[in-house]
């Protein structure tokens, strides 16, 4: 396969939104280093996209970048804008009203497509509309490379890579904890995701069952996990924890469905033997376990909140009139955690994540075929980094972006793909080191009976 020969390393598309900004800024940080030696930025305001550049470029005066017009709604702005680059990185959300036509013409012309999506229904509408496609084509399209589901997806691997022979995990809990020295403000565009994601939840539902074929299941040592409690108090990491409907699991579940299927991975286009190696020998050492996530808080009270938020919008988000609601007053339907205008700067700059992994499963693989045998071993990981919203997932789909330009033959040649199974094997882990974002083993420890 040609290299494609394009203008611009890549664009950012919806770069003077909330969270393309911040891309934006943590881009201009690798500007002229290889191997991103140009960008452009995208929109449908001119004005806004020169604004958001002095805003990105401050104190330094703005660097020459190409402001290029363009809109979600025009297919043909959007094929312009794949001629001139190999690479979308896409922030126009929600995805379920803006993404399937940036996607589309992504698969269409060969360009590759990095997102922040975090919506399930849409991740797995692309993956069947125009994965066989975009493998024919050569367009890689990778969405949730953001704080969903970057954290979750290498953080389980880091957790699965803890598991020497012959012991072998069998749950791995994801617990996410939010923390701030100020107050928690989320993104707008992930409230109006989660309220849209309740109102279209039956027709994701409807959706799968419709599929084809069902992925393949990994096989998991020991017994499937039972429901457990509602509110959960894990008092190894000091958390009160409620479950998180979040995209994780799901993405979580693809990656390890498509390792099921292809044990050693996803073949590079262009790889050497000495990656097809070292591709095999990760992938060999990956375990495969139950997976969830849950959403945390240090107190009772916390929990409950969230809980209370939740279930607003499950009541309201489920009729015309209730997302009306939510999504015009969303600071009162959640209680203060989102609001229209984002968190300001410092708020952003005080906050925080904590993502623990807390897997359990045999300290021998041949106890978990005994009947009624119980864990005796847990390992507890952790992934810690910055505000998750504006700070670290700039910070990841920058990171991912610049290892699909700088190791493209080591990647597939196409495909609608979860970030896992794509990045799992490169140095994304190291580069999320090298930028803030740490992953660590907090304990392992046997479990008495």
């Amino acid at each position: 396969m040609e290299p494609k020969v394009t203008k611009f390393d890549l664009i950012i598309l919806g770069a003077s939104g909330f969270t393309g900004k911040y891309v934006l800024k943590e881009a201009l940080k690798f500007l002229n280093k290889s191997p991103l030696n140009s960008i452009a930025i995208a929109g449908r305001n001119p004005t806004k996209l020169s604004q958001t550049l002095k805003w990105a470029s401050n104190p330094n005066p703005p660097p020459t970048i190409t402001i290029l017009p363009a809109d979600t709604s025009d297919p043909s702005s959007l094929r312009s804008l794949c001629s001139q680059t190999c690479l979308i990185l896409n922030c126009v959300g929600p995805f379920r009203l803006h993404g399937e036509s940036v996607v589309s013409a992504c698969v269409d012309s060969g360009c590759d497509y990095l997102d922040i999506c975090g919506e399930p229904e849409f991740m797995e509408r692309m993956e069947s509309d125009y994965h066989d496609r975009a493998g024919e084509i050569g367009s890689l399209v990778v969405s949730a490379c953001g704080f969903d589901s970057v954290p979750a997806e290498l953080g389980l691997l880091f957790n699965s890579l803890q598991w020497v022979g012959p012991a072998v995990p069998n749950r791995v809990e994801a617990y996410v904890s939010l923390e701030s020295m100020k107050r928690i403000v989320g993104n707008f565009a992930t409230y109006e995701s989660a309220v849209l994601g309740v109102a279209n939840a039956k027709d994701l539902q409807a959706f799968m069952r419709s599929r084809p074929r069902r992925r393949p299941r990994p096989q998991i040592p020991g017994p499937s996990p039972s429901k457990g409690q509602t509110i959960e108090h894990q008092k190894k990491i000091g958390l009160w924890a409620v479950v998180l409907p979040s995209a994780d699991a799901s993405v979580v579940r693809r990656t390890l469905s498509t390792l099921t299927e292809k044990p050693n991975g996803l073949p590079g286009s262009n790889e050497s033997s000495e990656t097809v190696q070292k591709r095999e020998a990760f992938w060999s050492s990956v375990k495969p376990a139950h997976f969830g996530v849950k959403i945390g808080s240090k107190s009772l009270f916390g929990i409950l909140r969230i809980i209370m938020v939740g279930i607003c919008i499950g009541l309201f988000g489920s009729t015309g009139f209730g997302r009306w609601l939510l999504l015009k007053f969303p600071c009162l339907f959640s209680l203060g955690w989102f609001r229209k205008n984002g968190p300001s700067e410092e708020e952003v700059e005080s906050a925080s994540f904590k993502m623990w992994f807390v897997g359990r499963g045999f300290s021998n693989g041949s106890l978990a075929s005994q009947e009624n045998t119980k864990h005796d071993m847990e390992i507890v990981t952790r992934v810690t980094g910055p505000e998750v919203g504006y700070v670290a997932t700039p910070i990841i789909l920058v990171q991912g972006a610049l290892i699909l330009l700088s190791q493209r033959k080591n990647l597939p040649k196409g495909g609608v793909y979860p970030p896992g199974i794509v990045f799992g094997p490169t140095d994304l882990q190291q580069k999320l080191q090298q930028n803030g974002i740490s992953f660590d083993v907090i304990s392992k420890s046997t479990i008495s009976s």
